[in-house]
């Protein structure tokens, strides 16, 4: 599904973000990135979002080079993946349901879908009973719970999730975990980037992890080791 070939990411400063990176993700797996402060999985990210281009190598998916599509194929492309951020980037005047109604509108989707989507969506993140409030009323937890809603109410075919649980406690961090696995379970890839040694650990999937913008280990069961 997405292929790094040999990717490298110099900045102009010099400093180097990726170092010949190679690596595949196939279809429904659950990789987590891991590595310190720095150590490229931010850029990592850019790539796959093509929000980056590299310096040198190629980032594929679906055998298509993503810094190569078209502005028309960008937008279709950016459309299969969800994105789900630390700081929850809620809209902080529209509920919980406008905020991914929100996001299904800008997406093209029907009223029709729109008002039997939002509420199935809401139930599968455990968050039913907060469908009119606003984020000033959710706790942390509650919030990531409303922008993991948000992320897969289109159907995508991945979801990147930036440190999601890095703002949270351990319980809410438990079920943040819990709700993408089952995201995961559903059929969706997702990749989590996190400096979270319990979060890896309890999500025992496949690990990558990043060090001065190299892969160092590569492990199908999720060890944390740096």
């Amino acid at each position: 599904m997405i292929y790094f070939d040999k990717v490298s990411k110099i900045y102009s400063d010099k400093s180097v973000a990726l170092d010949t990176v190679t690596f595949t993700i196939e279809p429904k797996e659950f990789v987590s990135v891991v590595g310190h402060s720095g150590a490229g999985k931010t850029t990592l990210l850019k790539m796959i979002l093509a929000e980056e281009k590299p310096s040198a190598g190629s980032v594929l998916f679906e055998s298509k080079n993503v810094h190569k599509l078209r502005r028309s194929e960008m937008a279709k492309y950016r459309r299969r993946i969800g994105m789900v951020f630390q700081d929850f980037r809620l809209l902080p005047n529209k509920t919980a349901y406008e905020n991914i109604a929100f996001a299904m509108e800008a997406a093209g989707r029907t009223d029709e879908e729109i008002e039997g989507d939002v509420p199935h969506v809401l139930e599968l993140v455990d968050l039913a009973n907060k469908i009119w409030s606003f984020p000033h009323e959710l706790s942390g937890g509650e919030k990531q719970r409303v922008a993991i809603a948000r992320a897969i109410v289109n159907q995508p075919d991945i979801i990147i999730a930036d440190e999601p649980t890095g703002n949270l406690d351990p319980i809410n961090t438990f079920e943040i975990v819990q709700i993408l696995k089952k995201v995961n379970d559903l059929g969706t890839t997702v990749i989590l980037t996190t400096h979270n040694k319990g979060v890896v650990e309890s999500v025992g999937k496949r690990v990558i992890t990043l060090d001065r913008g190299k892969v160092i280990r590569d492990d199908k069961h999720g060890k944390y080791v740096l």
